[in-house]
Parts: C-alpha cells; sequence; structure tokens
C-alpha cells in the first residue's frame, strides 16, 4: 500500500460540543468540518490544529462501534487513518497480502470520502483507517 501521509488522528470522546471547544481553547484549533455519518453511528468534527487534522468521534448511542469503544476504553485515540488515492484497489492489494479487514469494500465517511478499516490486529493493535483524498462518486 502507498499513502500520501497520514490523513487524521481519529479521537473517541463522550461530548462532541465539549471536545470541539476544549480543542479549540486548548490548541488552538479551528474547526473544519462538521456532520452526521449515519452508516458509523457517529457524529464527526474534523479539527485543524496547525497542519494537523483530528477527527472528534462521538457516538450516536452506546450500540455503535465508537460507543462500544468508549464503554470498553473510555475517550481517548481510537484510530490513525491514512491518505491513499482509491480505497478500492487498496482493499484488494491489502486482502491479497494476506491483511486482515474490517471493510472488504469502501463505505462513505466524513466529507463524503471513501475510507475503510483495516483490523488492529493486523497493524498490532492499531485501528487503522485508509482515506481517498477525492470524493467518493
Amino acid at each position: 500500500m502507498v499513502t500520501r501521509g497520514l490523513h487524521h488522528v481519529g479521537v473517541a470522546v463522550l461530548d462532541l460540543d465539549d471536545a470541539v471547544e476544549t480543542y479549540t481553547r486548548v490548541f488552538g484549533a479551528t474547526l473544519e468540518h462538521r456532520d452526521l455519518v449515519a452508516e458509523q453511528g457517529v457524529e464527526a468534527a474534523s479539527v485543524l490544529v496547525g497542519a494537523c487534522r483530528i477527527e472528534l468521534l462521538a457516538p450516536t448511542d452506546g450500540d455503535t462501534p465508537v460507543g462500544r469503544f468508549l464503554e470498553r476504553r473510555g475517550p481517548g485515540v481510537h484510530h490513525l487513518a491514512y491518505e491513499v488515492d482509491d480505497v478500492g484497489p487498496v482493499l484488494v492489494a491489502l486482502a491479497a497480502d494476506g491483511v486482515e479487514l474490517i471493510d472488504t469494500v469502501p463505505r462513505i465517511g466524513l466529507f463524503g470520502l471513501q475510507v475503510a478499516f483495516i483490523h488492529p490486529d493486523a497493524v498490532h493493535g492499531v485501528l487503522t483507517e485508509v482515506v481517498a483524498v477525492a470524493r467518493a462518486n
């Protein structure tokens, strides 16, 4: 897999408004985008801290991946996301290489971008996301 670098760090939070306010006050972050990503069961806010992007994730209810993460581990780093040109071919290449995937086909994430997740067991315990840098069709 060839990446363009880190796209964002995903952080699971209990209260999205509070988290945005904290990142703004403490780090001088600016809100880039905020939206409901119903398919993933989260309300997400992307904040920019300098040249870095942090994706704050609050579950829409407890029975979602982020909701279960918060129940087990509490708030904190949830995943790392890497930029790629096209998620579909990356998933094919990763599967051919024996990498354990959560998603075998791309889905739509924040900003309307194609995303997919790689199982943490395949990446030394880190939930990893690949994100296409162009909007999905």
